[in-house]
């Protein structure tokens, strides 16, 4: 591939030292040769969802977000799970999209990266759904007990989630050129 394509990635987790902000990093590294990624660290700075808010013009930090969105090629998503949910300001995120449809038809990977992650994942897809993101089986992945399979210094130590996360990110590749 000639041509970098332009990812935006958005990490669930708002916190800080976040194991999924390091698989993001680690992410970054081994897909360089033909993903140009950018992360998203206004998360938390969004405003709650609030359809009398969502207008012409929306708050300046929802317009910066859809920005991001569009001049995206596609949005890889990176998120632990919260007692058993979506983390709330991950949601929160999403749902700032509903009316924009910048997520209809924009290619997506998921990875829920947690202890368990797999009523997270579920609640997550049946949202991406919704807003019409383009997926494939193929551009999902839980990683369960995540923290003793990516280091604070933002490395895959674990050999199976360094491999599946390559065959998700050749899919992802894959799907953004389809």
């Amino acid at each position: 591939m000639t041509n970098t394509k332009n990812i935006l990635a958005i990490c669930g987790s708002t916190k800080k030292l976040s194991t999924n902000l390091n698989l993001i990093t680690a992410i970054a590294d081994i897909s360089s040769p033909y993903f140009n990624i950018t992360i998203f660290d206004g998360i938390d700075k969004l405003p709650h969802f609030n359809p009398d808010l969502d207008i012409d013009p929306a708050p300046e930090s929802i317009i910066n977000f859809r920005k991001l969105l569009k001049k995206s090629d596609g949005v890889l998503i990176c998120t632990p799970e919260y007692a058993m949910g979506v983390p709330g300001s991950l949601k929160n995120t999403l749902d700032w999209t509903v009316s924009s449809s910048d997520f209809s038809h924009k290619p997506v990977a998921l990875i829920t990266a947690s202890l368990s992650g797999q009523k997270s994942h579920a609640a997550l897809m049946e949202t991406l759904i919704v807003i019409e993101s383009k997926m494939t089986q193929a551009t999902q992945l839980i990683i369960p007990f995540v923290k003793v399979k990516v280091s604070a210094d933002g490395k895959i130590t674990d050999p199976i989630t360094l491999e599946n996360v390559q065959l998700l990110l050749n899919a992802f590749r894959e799907l953004i050129e389809g």
